[in-house]
């Protein structure tokens, strides 16, 4: 299992700069700048004097091990010109969070501070968080300022609905330091090992309704298929993913379709699947359906009731002979007989690869964040995984499809 010191460094040797400006999110930012070093980024942090109000910059000096820049000339004796030096060596400069008042210094190529005057000076993609009350956030001047951003070709992960400091519910929180820095691995490593792949992924659990509050469902919480999409997108392929109801959020820059019963699932994707050149199935969807679901509310008006099922559609048996072309990799979960199962059903389904997964007492996979896998290709290979994050297995698979 990897350990917190054991991350996956899947940004060696990338330089960012990580822009700090004055609101009550900037203590996310120091999440952001952990997140960034864990993988394996070197971070130069520029503060705005209001953001030093929040979080002093030694906070960001310890954890970078870098100085803090905050004043325009901070550094009168050093000969290189500060905000020149440290646009020339970034790969990406984000904002975290990005206020009202920096959003429409961007926009109007105002420079009366070093962040201000770094962004004109900087020729690297930029990330740009915004964060504040939902009430400027959907200021028409912000809006616009947003969509000059944009179109001068800055990379905006727009902020999440709920709670704001300032009492209110609305639009203005600041997204997830993990989404943020899942959307910067993304946009650096586009290019990379899977650019030309488009993959469709299915992930979670589907729900079969007896009636309109009662469904029958598995433990799948979707985590897999998941860790999958998002690895898969920082590595540069197009992503699709559709999948049944879970509490997670999709991950950024993947063209997300939500389902709930087993006929949707099958319905969306062959909606999606002419271009696709990979399928990945994680999704747990569910064999059978009551074979009839009831329009109102069953009542309990008897000790015993007796539900007949009915099969549901087989989604990789009814797709894999209708699209020959694409590349299928399928998931067993199984209580016995791992890998004896997983192989029939590779060869039953005429797969190219599949991904069996133990459950047991002693190894239970849904809802952790680790599991035990065995990957089994087409030709009998086997390479069984020990005990890993499911992050890590989402590579370990992925990086197994350019062989197939």
């Amino acid at each position: 299992m990897l350990n917190e010191s054991e991350t996956l460094k899947t940004l060696t040797d990338r330089e960012i700069i990580l822009g700090v400006t004055g609101g009550i999110a900037v203590y996310k930012a120091v999440e952001v700048l952990r997140l960034l070093i864990k993988r394996g980024c070197g971070v130069s942090v520029v503060m705005t004097p209001h953001a030093t109000e929040f979080v002093r910059p030694l906070t960001f000096a310890a954890l970078s091990g870098r100085n803090v820049i905050v004043k325009m000339f901070q550094n009168p004796h050093d000969m290189q010109i500060d905000h020149i030096a440290l646009a020339n060596r970034a790969d990406l400069m984000c904002v975290v969070p990005a206020t009202a008042n920096i959003l429409g210094k961007f926009a109007c190529g105002i420079a009366d501070d070093f962040l201000s005057t770094l962004f004109l000076a900087i020729t690297c993609p930029v990330v740009i968080a915004p964060a504040m009350n939902a009430n400027m956030y959907q200021n028409p001047a912000v809006q616009r300022n947003l969509d000059t951003l944009k179109k001068l070709g800055m990379e905006i992960v727009e902020p999440g609905e709920g709670d704001l400091a300032c009492k209110i519910k609305g639009k203005g929180r600041l997204a997830e330091p993990e989404t943020i820095v899942d959307f910067i691995e993304s946009l650096l490593n586009k290019n990379t090992l899977l650019k030309d792949y488009i993959i469709l992924i299915s992930a979670g659990p589907t729900q079969e309704f007896l009636d309109p509050v009662r469904f029958l469902s598995n433990p799948s919480s979707g985590k897999m298929g998941y860790s999958i999409a998002k690895t898969a997108r920082s590595m540069g392929a197009h992503v699709i993913l559709v999948s049944g109801p879970t509490n997670l959020e999709p991950p950024q820059g993947v063209e997300f379709h939500g389902v709930r019963t087993a006929s949707e699932m099958l319905d969306t994707i062959k909606k999606v699947i002419a271009s696709v050149t990979h399928v990945i199935m994680t999704a747990a969807v569910a064999c059978y359906r009551p074979k009839i679901s009831s329009a109102k509310k069953i009542k309990k008006e008897n000790n015993s009731m007796v539900v007949e099922f009915e099969r549901n559609p087989d989604i990789l048996q009814t797709l894999v002979p209708q699209y020959p072309d694409k590349i299928w990799i399928g998931f067993a979960a199984e209580t016995d007989n791992l890998v004896e199962n997983a192989r029939n059903k590779m060869r039953r389904k005429n797969l190219n690869m599949i991904v069996a997964n133990e459950v047991s007492a002693d190894h239970y996979p849904f809802g952790a964040e680790t599991s035990k896998v065995v990957i089994i290709d087409k030709d009998g290979k086997e390479k069984m995984l020990p005990e890993m994050t499911k992050d890590r297995i989402a590579l370990e698979i992925l990086k197994k499809l350019p062989k197939i």
